[in-house]
């Protein structure tokens, strides 16, 4: 299927630094609370279940993606999607982060299995607030982002973020070594609070014409029988989640590899300030890069980057002798992680559409919940089972098997739409 550019208009380029700013400080704070590093540590601190520490990202995919094709359809019927974004992504997305810092401050040393259960309310709020906010934020994104330059515009917004995150890393280095526990954990969920709110004011200067394709209103049951016919006329779009949900699975050990770090070299706080800011850093570059080269030759292949960088980083892992030896592994988590936060919405835009993007976004998302749910109790569960180099190991062999179905299997929509014209 098509995807229609969205017209040059008189708002594009505020449309364009509006959102980069919302992006931007987004990414920042998210980089003080890192779901890589931080919140790992912080749960290895609130109790031993290495099960816990696979829940993060478990509890976070399923909550941000599960509930995507329920508000899909609510989204395909709203003329302007700001306002349904600007509610959720305040109240629900935000808005739980400083409150986690807050709880660990009251309960962190008296009750840590309450501590410990807030953090997991409070990871999967936000996450439900992004994940029912998605679908209409990312197709009001395409309405004011030109096709030609969403890559550029993620790269820059996620980069510019993250850039700014390797200062805060340093600062999350001194606070973790320099602040006892509970409180420097604490300090660095209220921290980020701050970046939240200019994020937020960012988003609503957004200039959002209304659309004039919108689908008319469908009773829910009805919309949900359309939706095996999308997948068994559309064979690419098919292949595409079939090869993404390997790739999404060999994602399922990155929080563990702080804790390889952790167990293997005993990381103090500069050590992990170090790590993170390598993982920051290397994210911030390379979002960017990413984004300039989805712009030119499409997502697919950034797509396949992800996968090969995830056996990549589980190889270097398991090769480690000490901490510096263990920054490669990291370099490659971030070359995944910013392929995919680059690519692995755009190609779905693609995919479909103007009309059609919201079921489209929130179809993917849906369909991946279970593997990306499944993905880290499993990891969990090998790591205390078995090794980390066990899991590290099934981690490599879903990314080549991944990489290869996407790169062989799947045909780049931007190159099927114009051969198809």
């Amino acid at each position: 299927m098509k995807t229609k550019a969205a017209p040059k208009g008189k708002d594009d380029n505020w449309n364009f630094s509006v959102n980069v700013l919302d992006n931007m400080f987004y990414a920042l704070a998210i980089s003080l609370v890192s779901q890589e590093t931080i919140m790992p540590l912080l749960v290895s601190q609130l109790t031993d279940s290495t099960i816990a520490i696979g829940l993060i990202p478990a509890i976070f995919s399923l909550s941000f993606l599960l509930p995507q094709l329920f508000v899909a359809n609510h989204a395909e019927r709203l003329p302007r999607k700001l306002p349904f974004v600007l509610l959720g992504s305040g109240l629900l997305q935000r808005l739980p982060y400083p409150l986690i810092g807050l709880s660990l401050l009251l309960f962190a040393h008296s009750a840590p299995g309450l501590a410990l259960a807030l953090f997991f309310i409070g990871i999967a709020t936000a996450a439900f607030g992004g994940g029912i906010v998605t679908p209409a934020w990312f197709t009001m994104i395409g309405k004011v982002i030109p096709v030609r330059r969403r890559g550029i515009f993620f790269g820059l917004a996620d980069g510019g973020g993250l850039l700014m995150g390797i200062i805060g890393a340093y600062f999350v280095g001194q606070i973790l070594d320099a602040v006892e526990y509970p409180g420097n954990f604490s300090a660095l969920f209220l921290i980020a609070g701050a970046p939240l709110v200019i994020s937020w004011c960012s988003l609503a200067l957004t200039r959002e014409p209304e659309s004039s394709d919108i689908k008319a209103a469908l009773p829910l049951r009805h919309y949900f029988r359309q939706l095996p016919a999308v997948l068994r006329q559309h064979v690419n779009y098919r292949r595409f989640l079939i090869g993404y949900a390997l790739l999404r699975l060999s994602m399922m050990a990155v929080g563990f590899y702080i804790i390889f770090g952790d167990r293997s070299y005993e990381l103090t706080g500069a050590d992990i300030g170090l790590l993170n800011a390598i993982f920051i850093g290397s994210q911030a570059v390379l979002r960017l890069v990413f984004g300039w080269l989805g712009d030119r030759w499409g997502h697919k292949r950034n797509l396949v980057i992800a996968a090969g960088s995830m056996a990549l980083a589980a190889a270097f892992a398991l090769s480690s002798t000490s901490v510096l030896s263990l920054a490669p592994a990291f370099i490659c988590l971030a070359v995944a992680i910013a392929s995919d936060g680059v690519s692995h919405l755009n190609i779905v835009l693609e995919f479909a559409d103007p009309a059609e993007q919201p079921t489209y976004i929130g179809l993917t998302n849906t369909l991946i919940a279970p593997v990306s749910f499944a993905g880290p109790v499993l990891a969990g569960w090998m790591a205390g089972a078995f090794t980390l180099e066990a899991l590290f190991v099934v981690s490599l062999a879903c990314g080549l098997i991944g990489g290869a179905l996407l790169m062989v299997w799947v045909r780049e929509p931007r190159l099927a739409a114009v051969s198809d014209e």
